[in-house]
């Protein structure tokens, strides 16, 4: 995945200073390109004109994880391939096998474990630039999930609604809890609300009212 960055400064050399320190490389690392020289104007004052580059990176986050991954899945002696896919903003790495579905877990909690794990990897081996953060997914179970999550989300808030009293939900990651949230903000009459401690956090939805009072 390609990060690219446009920056200014009074010269070329302070512009490309300044955006390798932003991007977190080193000049090496980069690929140059010098879109205006700038220029100092009539005595240095009048005129003057910064210099404009541009610095491009190619993350090797995604493509360490997918090796570490691929790793550790054939240490535990599971067939399956994994492959690279952008879900928006955010890279996934996608499980695919016939015996990929064990890898899920309750509620994705094996799926949770083993992402924490190369995520923890690959920035171990990092020696410089900013931290990777990489999802993994097996057989787009997490579409699935946050589909299954959004409709949960409506439906209680539907009988919240009705029933002008809220509920509590069973404990979930914090992932899970954002589903629900962002599910729910639109949703005029209703308000959630985070309680509780740890993996005990849960979410309760309530009348818009009783939350005002708050």
């Amino acid at each position: 995945m390609k990060r690219v960055l446009e920056q200014e400064g009074t010269t070329p050399e302070e512009a490309i200073e300044k955006a390798l320190e932003r991007l977190g490389v080193s000049k090496d690392k980069a690929k140059i390109e010098i879109l205006d020289e700038g220029s100092k104007g009539l005595f240095g004052l009048v005129g003057t004109k910064k210099a404009k580059v541009k610095v491009s990176i190619e993350d090797q986050g995604e493509e360490l994880a997918q090796e570490v991954t691929q790793r550790i899945l054939d240490l535990m002696g599971i067939e399956t391939k994994v492959e690279t896919k952008e879900v928006g903003e955010k890279v996934v790495l996608d499980i695919k096998g016939d015996k990929s579905g064990i890898l899920i877990g309750k509620r994705g909690q094996t799926l949770n474990s083993l992402q924490y794990l190369v995520n923890l990897i690959i920035n171990r081996e990092k020696e410089e630039g900013p931290r990777s953060r990489v999802m993994l997914d097996v057989e787009d179970y997490r579409g699935r999930r946050q589909q299954t999550l959004t409709d949960l989300a409506h439906r209680l808030a539907d009988r919240v609604i009705k029933s002008g009293r809220g509920v509590t939900l069973e404990p979930m990651s914090p992932h899970e809890r954002h589903i629900i949230h962002l599910a729910l903000q639109d949703y005029g009459q209703v308000a959630t609300r985070s309680v509780g401690e740890g993996k005990y956090r849960k979410i309760v939805i309530a009348p818009q009212r009783e939350e005002s009072r708050r």
